[in-house]
């Protein structure tokens, strides 16, 4: 059978329980219980969002897990006030940047063009900056939904001093900070009411 004759590959359905972790009952938590989140969890969350798609496969997306007290703290002082104290509860926290730098990969997660790619990108620091910007945050939306399906809750932040946290962790490297993620199991009251989506009138046309 040649390969024109081959039946188009049928893909997996995510089943209805599948669809509730990951979109229509997964909330943004803001208290956490006190039970620990272990390193093979967060491993966990790492091996799936690393699967994202980005630009020629450039991954641009860093991570830095904040797990001990000294860590948060060191965190907390560049939050905005009303962020502080469920980070501080937080049994752990993803700090996700973008490498500037995501270049000096590009070998090795695109091997068939990777030299060229280095090659090309290495003195545009202003493109590569916004390519790592976009692309991480495309990654980041796939990173929030691993936590997820790793059966832990997230409490995604972008309130604080991008500066200063990247003065704090990231000094001296091509790392940028864009999003601090509380990661936990949910606490007490953990949901705000749920607010309305868009309506689907509003936000898909069709051509």
């Amino acid at each position: 059978m040649s390969t024109t004759d081959r039946e188009p590959q049928a893909l997996d359905v995510l089943d209805d329980g599948g669809r509730k972790v990951l979109f229509t009952e997964a909330r943004t938590a803001n208290t956490f219980a006190a039970r620990a989140v272990a390193d093979d969890e967060l491993a966990m969350i790492w091996e799936l969002a690393r699967w994202s798609p980005s630009a020629a496969n450039g991954q641009p997306l860093r991570v830095l897990f904040v797990r001990t007290r000294e860590g948060k703290e060191r965190l907390v002082r560049h939050l905005d006030e009303g962020n502080r104290a469920k980070t501080l509860s937080a049994p752990a926290v993803a700090i996700l940047a973008y490498d500037v730098d995501f270049h000096e990969q590009m070998p090795t997660v695109f091997p068939a063009r990777g030299e060229m790619l280095r090659a090309a990108f290495a003195d545009l620091t202003e493109k590569r900056e916004s390519l790592a910007a976009y692309n991480s945050a495309l990654q980041t939306g796939v990173f929030l939904l691993a936590v997820r399906a790793a059966g832990l809750a997230a409490g995604p932040m972008a309130g604080f001093d991008r500066a200063g946290v990247d003065e704090e962790f990231f000094a001296g490297t091509s790392w940028r900070s864009h999003l601090v993620v509380n990661i936990g199991h949910p606490g007490a009251d953990p949901w705000f009411p749920r607010l309305p989506r868009v309506p689907v009138e509003d936000a898909v046309a069709w051509a």
